[in-house]
């Protein structure tokens, strides 16, 4: 078969696409004729390589992908070849007290495909069988393998975390981006008042078209005098940071009174300044979120699936253009997922 796949980590010159063993499915596992996949900033910093990951090489790439069950192994009872699917990238052990709990995505040995194990942009893939959805005839592929990630992220992080509420107000950073978009659609069908930050007039105007309220041109104006400023200086209830270093002292400033700020990732970089002055005095909370249960993916795709929620894609791609995706992510151009297929499918 053909695969994305990179044996150095590096720029986007380390990324190739060739030929590849085709995947042998464990007993637990579900072979996938791959008919698209979609990129994350997860594959810019795993392709630039993380602290403590050490990877299989050849590696590779893509925690986002949907298509049709070639085979199944011997243990697998939820699907059969021929049926549609999409992954879910949370890998959990099922033994963990957290896990028992029924909350997996604390697992204390929680991976991600993709990140941690070997991904799926490629023709076929070998997948365990917990970590597929179904999806429903009508879908087109593209919506199928851009939506999972970004919105059971959101989902979790706003409505499982954050318990936003219907009148409260939330800004989201970096509102043109995967996880960005997705969240300013789930805060907006929560009834919350929506706060946006985009870096030029047509994001902007595509975050309100997500479902913001109001916006700021973060490259024009300091976000947090501009949030101050429209809330007749009270601040926000809510902020969603996924940006990192460099919005997170301005993120806490921007928040009201016993706000919570919502985190998922960190762009920019992991280690910011931050006031701990204006955390305990305004007792704000800070909480961490990362991917979702099976649960959460479950009621978060159902408005996917339905319409409710219309992930935006901002290209497709051949999967020989993998190298050109990971530019448009780390040069932010556009808005959206961008999406690659297979060449064979194109």
């Amino acid at each position: 078969m053909q695969a994305v796949t990179f044996t150095d980590h590096g720029d986007t010159d380390v990324i190739e696409y060739g030929d590849f063993p085709d995947p042998d499915p464990a007993a637990d596992e579900v072979l996938v004729d791959v008919k698209a996949g979609a990129l994350n900033h997860l594959d810019v910093w795993t392709r630039r390589g993380l602290p403590h990951i050490d990877l299989e090489m050849p590696h590779v790439p893509g925690s986002d992908a949907a298509g049709v069950v070639e085979d199944v192994g011997e243990d697998v009872s939820r699907f059969e070849p021929g049926d549609r699917v999409a992954l879910i990238a949370g890998r959990y052990c099922g033994e963990c007290e957290y896990c028992r709990d029924g909350d997996v995505a604390l697992c204390v040995r929680f991976n991600i495909i993709g990140e941690h194990t070997r991904g799926v942009h490629s023709e076929y893939a070998a997948v365990p069988e917990q970590n597929l959805v179904p999806v429903p005839e009508g879908v087109d592929w593209e919506t199928a393998a851009a939506a999972p990630l970004v919105f059971q992220t959101a989902w979790r992080m706003l409505i499982s975390r954050g318990d936003v509420s219907p009148g409260e107000d939330v800004l989201v950073l970096g509102a043109s981006g995967g996880v960005g978009h997705a969240a300013v659609r789930i805060a907006d069908h929560a009834g919350a008042t929506v706060y946006a930050t985009g870096s030029s007039d047509e994001k902007l105007e595509y975050a309100r078209e997500c479902g913001a309220d109001h916006v700021v041109d973060y490259e024009a104006e300091d976000f947090a005098s501009e949030i101050r400023e429209m809330t007749d200086k009270r601040g926000v209830d809510v902020v969603v940071d996924h940006v990192g270093a460099a919005t997170w002292t301005d993120s806490l400033a921007s928040l009201a009174k016993d706000g919570r700020l919502l985190t998922c990732g960190a762009t920019t970089g992991p280690n910011p300044e931050t006031d701990i002055n204006r955390i305990f005095w305004n007792q704000l909370k800070v909480i961490g979120s990362t991917m979702a249960t099976p649960g959460e993916c479950d009621d978060v795709l159902e408005l996917v699936w339905d319409g409710t929620f219309e992930p935006r894609i901002r290209e497709v791609l051949p999967m020989s253009e993998t190298a050109r995706a990971h530019e448009m992510l780390e040069n932010r151009e556009g808005f959206g997922k961008v999406v690659v297929r297979p060449d064979s499918e194109l």
